[in-house]
Formats: structure tokens, C-alpha cells, sequence
């Protein structure tokens, strides 16, 4: 007669419950040890789950800093020129024409904006000057540059076409020359001699720290008026806005390939992107959670010695425990499957807790500040994954060793 599946599945379900109640009793008789050989698996799953969110928190502060800048942003500048021989070949700036062109062959292209760069000093008062940058852009401008308008407005086609002498100057300028953004507003300044009105302060949307083109001090005229303070028709640095940011690299590549066009083969222009620094920050970060989750592997394998040594420990003590379950039938199976189970039940108890744990830092400090840290929850199944494996390899040896024991030394144990 052949056996009954279902009887052998009942048979199996009472022999995990009765593995795991020994082991809750056994836990019972002794919380203290059972608590302390836990808690390097709580400390270990909980700076795993840590170290992810410091991992995402990095990447995502990278993302929002040049979302913050303009993540389709696209800049272009004349690098030099030199011919065969090493030498300058003279200068071959480009030109608003350039721009133009660019917006007329590269599909995508939804605004562009022209720069000229000129340093002046203006008076602040009290007989003191003070230096200035002042930039000649566009209106569109501030649309490419993701710009913050924080007072009053920004100069519009209206403005450009009429070469109005209206200025937007930076909240650090409004603050130190005028005392603030509101009283800097309809205040007169005079550039290379001409007065100009201030209609508006302005910020970037993240702080660059004076590594983008904006300083400190920076005043924006419109690019018609700043166009006759200079002797030629040069542009510094041409900026563009693409309408999608997966087509940077391929706008990138077009601008770069009209540019040479319309220029001496020498001349070398750079067309740069933000794509490339959201690389480097990512590889970055990356190395950064890597670095960080060896050691939380580090500690994670600590528990899980301190996990071995508890239940080696555990075997001998209870040895003629051992002896009397093999004297009334008990399988070497068996027995290794009851102190397997315990070190994977400390080891997932204490995964258990370090998850919670490490999931309620970030939440706590998305709910007490305004701050919105990244939170994965694939991080916490890896932790008890994790923890639960250290249970299994470090639990081996000793229920290996508790099933190899002879029950006839073991009931004689003393």
C-alpha cells in the first residue's frame, strides 16, 4: 500500500511545530544570552538598511541639484584653435548667427540664450564701489538656467527688442547694496556709464557655490544692450534648453557638429551636459554604498559568530537532552534540523528587529523635518534575507555537531 501524501505532510507540520516550541522554550530559559547573541544581527541589518538609504539620499540629492540647475540644460563655448604646428591660429569666437543655426538644424532645441560677460564697478554708497559681473542674456534666459525670479520680473522679448536698460540683479546683490529684494526694486545703477532700472531679483533654484557662470554680484541685462558695449560680435558661452532630457547626448553631439560646421577646422568648441556629472555622482554614490555595506557585512558576520558560538555552546549544555530525544526515536535529521531552526530564529529575530529599526530613522526624520529621504523597501527584504542565511551558514556546525553525537555518551554526560 502506498503511503499517504497527506499523512507525511501532517507528520512534517507537527515536527516543525514541535522544533520550534523546544526552541521558544529554550529561548525562555535564557532571554538574556538570547538578546545579547541577537543584537549583532540587529546592529548588522540595521546599518545595511542605513547604509542603502545614505546610498539613494546621495543620488537623489545629486538629482534634485542639477534638476535644480536644468537637467536638459546644454552649454557650448570656443575652447581655442591651434593649426599643425602647435601655434595659435587666432581666435574664431562664436557668434549669434551660431545659435541661430543651431536652432534651426537641431530638432528639440526649445530655447536658447546667447551670454557676454563684462566686469564693471558701481557705487553702493558712501563714496565705495563695488565689483560687479554683469552678463548680457537673453530672456529666455532664465528659462535655460531654471532661474528663480524672487522679486519684480524678468526681461521679456519686449524688453530685448527695444533695448530697454532694464537689470535683474542676484538676491545676495539686492541684499548687500539695497538692504533687501523689494527695496532693490525701481533703484537706479549705472553700467559702463548708462543707467539701468532694476526690475527684478533673481536666484538659482540650488546653490553652485560660484561654480556655475553666476556669481555672487551678477547683474543681467538684456544681450541687445550689452551687445554695444563690446567691440565685436563674440559670444562667450551659448546656452540651450532641450524639450527632453534623453536627447542631451544626441543634441549635445548635433550642436557640437554645426558649430565646426560654420568655423575654421582648427577651432575646438566644447558642448557640455549634466549628464555626465549625474554619471560620476552616481558611480560615486555607488562606491560610496559599497564601501559602507562591507562593513554592515562586516558586522553581520560578527553575529554570525557570535550566533555559532552561543549554539556551540547551547549543544553542550545540552547534550543529555540530545541523548534522550535519539533514545526515544528522534533522527539525526531531526536533531539537526531543531538547532538550525534556533540559530535561524535568532538570527531572523534579530534581522526582525535592526530592520525596524533601520526603516524607523528615515521615517522619523521624514515625519519630525521636510526633508524627504529615499526609502527602499527592497533594502529591508535583503536584510532579513540576509539575516536568515547567516542563521543557515553559521547554524551548520553546530547542529551538525549536535547530530553526530553518540546517544549512549550523551545520556552518560555529566
Amino acid at each position: 500500500m502506498s503511503p499517504n501524501p497527506l499523512a507525511g505532510t501532517a507528520r512534517r507540520t507537527m515536527l516543525f511545530s514541535e522544533i520550534v516550541s523546544i526552541a521558544v522554550d529554550s529561548f525562555r530559559t535564557s532571554k538574556v544570552r538570547f538578546a545579547l547573541t541577537a543584537l549583532g544581527m540587529v546592529m548588522g541589518t540595521a546599518s545595511l538598511i542605513l547604509v542603502v538609504t545614505i546610498g539613494l539620499t546621495g543620488k537623489q540629492y545629486m538629482l534634485n541639484l542639477i534638476q535644480g540647475i536644468g537637467a536638459n540644460l546644454i552649454y557650448a563655448y570656443y575652447e581655442g584653435g591651434s593649426n599643425t604646428t602647435g601655434r595659435d591660429n587666432g581666435t574664431d569666437y562664436m557668434t549669434i548667427e551660431d545659435m541661430n543655426a543651431v536652432q534651426q538644424e537641431v530638432p528639440g532645441i526649445r530655447a536658447a540664450s546667447p551670454m557676454l560677460e563684462m566686469h564693471d564697478r558701481i557705487g553702493v554708497g558712501g563714496g565705495k564701489e563695488r565689483d560687479i559681473l554683469v552678463l548680457g542674456v537673453s530672456p529666455q534666459y532664465s528659462t535655460v538656467r531654471n532661474l528663480e525670479v524672487l522679486a519684480g520680473r524678468f526681461f521679456d522679448d519686449e524688453d530685448s527688442m527695444s533695448r530697454a536698460h532694464g537689470a535683474v540683479v542676484t538676491q545676495q546683490f539686492a541684499q548687500r547694496v539695497f538692504g533687501g529684494q523689494e527695496a532693490a526694486r525701481g533703484k537706479e545703477i549705472k553700467i559702463k556709464g548708462l543707467p539701468f532700472e532694476i526690475i527684478g531679483t533673481f536666484r538659482e533654484r540650488v546653490e553652485t557655490f560660484g561654480q556655475s557662470e553666476i556669481a555672487g554680484d551678477t547683474i543681467l541685462i538684456p544681450y541687445s544692450v550689452a551687445r554695444y558695449f563690446t567691440e565685436n560680435n563674440a559670444i562667450k558661452q551659448v546656452f540651450f534648453s532641450v524639450s527632453d532630457a534623453g536627447d542631451v547626448p544626441r543634441a549635445s553631439e548635433m550642436i557640437r557638429q554645426v558649430l565646426q560646421s560654420r568655423h575654421k577646422a582648427e577651432s575646438v568648441y566644447r558642448v557640455e551636459n549634466l549628464t555626465q556629472l549625474l554619471d560620476v555622482a552616481a558611480k560615486m554614490a555607488n562606491a560610496l554604498t559599497l564601501i559602507l555595506l562591507a562593513g554592515s557585512v562586516i558586522t553581520l558576520s560578527v553575529g554570525g559568530v557570535g550566533i555559532m558560538n552561543i549554539m556551540l555552546a547551547n549543544v553542550r549544555t545540552r547534550i543529555r537532552e540530545i541523548g534522550i530525544r535519539k533514545a526515544i526515536g528522534a533522527t539525526n535529521r531531526e536533531i539537526r534540523l531543531q538547532f538550525l531552526t534556533e540559530a535561524v530564529l535568532i538570527s531572523l529575530a534579530g534581522g526582525l528587529v535592526g530592520t525596524l529599526f533601520g526603516l524607523a530613522i528615515p521615517f522619523s526624520v521624514r515625519f519630525l523635518t521636510e526633508y524627504r529621504i529615499p526609502i527602499s523597501g527592497l533594502s529591508a527584504i535583503i536584510a532579513i534575507t540576509v539575516a536568515t542565511l547567516v542563521g543557515v551558514i553559521f547554524g551548520t556546525l553546530p547542529a551538525t555537531r549536535a547530530a553526530q553525537l553518540d546517544p549512549v555518551e550523551a545520556l552518560h554526560y555529566e
